[in-house]
Parts: structure tokens; sequence; C-alpha cells
């Protein structure tokens, strides 16, 4: 999956930690600690499983 990094909180956070799995915390934990951008024009992740 391609996506964005989500808002706390938000529907999409879901479909990120449906397919992560409880690896959602620390992939959206190393974002943060990492000054990536959040949102529509922000930083993307790929995530495969």
């Amino acid at each position: 999956m391609i996506t964005n990094f989500h808002q706390p909180k938000s529907t999409l956070l879901l479909l990120v930690a449906a397919m992560a799995g409880e690896k959602w915390k620390s992939i959206y934990e190393y974002a943060l600690n990492n000054n990536f951008r959040f949102l529509s024009y922000g930083d993307g992740c790929l995530i495969y499983g």
C-alpha cells in the first residue's frame, strides 16, 4: 500500500493500521522523530506485508 501519513484519530489511519498491524505505531513514531510531513502534500510511505 502506498499512502501518505495521516492525522491521529483519522479513519485513514485505521486503514494503515489494518495493513501494517501493530507496526503502524513504530512507523509513525519514526516519522514524527524524523520530521516527516503529514497530510495530502506530505511525505509518503510504502507498506508491504
